[in-house]
């Protein structure tokens, strides 16, 4: 289980939490990009869907582990544009509810280039198992 943390006097925050606090083991998700595991072949080039896959490929990882989305304490968006997130953020915003639910962890997100040169997205999570 996890706490958010909300320091006070600071505006609640849309679609993520400003920290977490857990206890339990920890899973490392290593960066997903939107292409198919099993090929390595990306299915198009739209930041939407490759977003989508990303995210499912994080959930498939987490769920291997035992883990679910509501133990994600952090999660790392990196994308190569700015203007291409801003404009579709809503779109993504219910991409990411679809697969990861009304849970919120820490979240960031970079602008930068990646190494997979069709990747639009690439998205990395730590979860925390809780103590059994």
């Amino acid at each position: 289980m996890s706490e958010t943390i909300q320091p006070g006097g600071w505006p609640r925050p849309s679609g993520y939490a400003n920290g977490v606090r857990a206890e339990g083991s920890i899973v490392a998700v290593a960066g997903q990009v939107g292409w198919d595991p099993r090929t390595g072949q990306f299915a198009t080039d739209d930041l939407l869907e490759q977003t989508r896959q990303a995210l499912r490929n994080v959930k498939d990882v987490l769920a291997e582990a035992g883990a679910r989305p509501e133990h994600v304490v952090r999660l790392r968006w990196y994308v190569v544009s700015r203007d291409d997130y801003a404009a579709r953020r809503a779109e993504i915003g219910q991409a990411y509810r679809e697969i990861f639910g009304a849970h919120y962890p820490a979240m960031t997100l970079v602008v930068a280039g990646l190494l997979e040169p069709r990747a639009k997205v690439e998205i990395e999570a730590t979860a925390v198992l809780p103590r059994r």
